[in-house]
């Protein structure tokens, strides 16, 4: 469902330390271009994720803010997430990441600071639906694109946990390390419908959207508006065959492969010992979990239709 607003002021919300420092030249192009539109612009910066996600709060509880304004990437875009899922706060987003895979989802400017701030202050909205998960000690976090567990999380986990090498090539050498200690995971997940799905498992993937890790369609037909989840199963498979298959991620082409299995389900439970979830790059919790599609749970500056 799209609509229309009137955004007069805005909360502009960044995190200098994010996206290699490139989140706050982007907050100034775009700032300057939403002032240009007529627009009263308070820019904030946090300090932490803490920080910024209490500065997030306090945007969406004022009377005096038309939307909640985010520059950055992805993991910038899920904290405002838990700011204003399930409000009346639209959220706008200056896309400054690495793989800005809500941005491709939404058909947002990309690598254009005022292109982005343009949709922003023509203010129509989106709804979309959002997934929530909730965790075994029942705290619950908002995402907007993939839930991802298994060797991808385990990938997630080896990369924060190394101090060296910096940068993207951290990322390559816990795939290395990960890939060469690839093992069979057992999973078990249960769908809305009661369906139980108990085998080894390579990965497991739940998308809102359809794409993570900056354009992997992991999820090719997830639609964010249909109250659904997309579940993506690969199973465990030899390493040589793995090597083969994980290029296919790129096009999407992988859902045709015979150990691989899609469902489609408004919410699952997923389990697996010793494995992590992350969704939209970022650490949500250990397994098991659920996960739930929220429909019309968030309100987004897109594009007009």
């Amino acid at each position: 469902m799209s609509g229309r607003r009137t955004i007069a002021r805005v909360v502009l919300l960044t995190n200098p330390a994010a996206a290699a420092g490139h989140s706050e030249p982007a907050a100034r192009r775009a700032t300057a271009r939403l002032r240009a539109h007529g627009i009263t612009v308070d820019a904030r910066a946090g300090t932490s994720a803490a920080d910024s996600l209490a500065l997030a709060r306090s945007a969406v509880a004022s009377d005096s803010c038309d939307a909640l304004v985010v520059v950055g990437g992805d993991g910038m875009i899920n904290l405002a997430l838990q700011a204003v899922a399930a409000t009346a706060t639209p959220l706008g987003v200056v896309p400054a990441g690495t793989g800005n895979d809500h941005a491709r989802a939404h058909g947002l400017p990309r690598d254009d600071a005022e292109a982005a701030a343009d949709v922003i202050a023509a203010g129509h909205t989106r709804t979309v639906d959002l997934g929530r998960i909730t965790g075994a000690d029942g705290t619950t976090r908002w995402f907007g694109s993939v839930l991802a567990s298994g060797f991808d999380s385990l990938v997630s986990d080896r990369t924060n946990r190394l101090r060296w090498p910096r940068g993207r090539m951290r990322y390559h050498l816990a795939i290395a390390v990960e890939f060469a200690n690839l093992r069979p995971l057992p999973f078990r997940i249960t769908l809305a419908d009661g369906t139980v799905i108990g085998r080894d498992l390579t990965l497991a993937a739940v998308g809102n959207t359809s794409s993570y890790g900056g354009g992997m369609l992991i999820c090719p037909g997830a639609d964010p508006a249909d109250g659904l989840l997309d579940v993506t199963l690969v199973d465990a498979m030899p390493r040589r065959r793995i090597a083969r298959f994980f290029p296919t991620l790129l096009k999407g082409t992988h859902i045709t492969h015979p150990q691989v299995t899609t469902h489609r389900t408004p919410s699952l439970h997923l389990s697996s010992p010793a494995i992590t979830a992350y969704a939209d790059g970022e650490f949500m919790a250990p397994l098991p979990l659920t996960v739930s599609a929220v429909p019309a749970a968030l309100h987004l500056l897109t594009p007009a239709p």
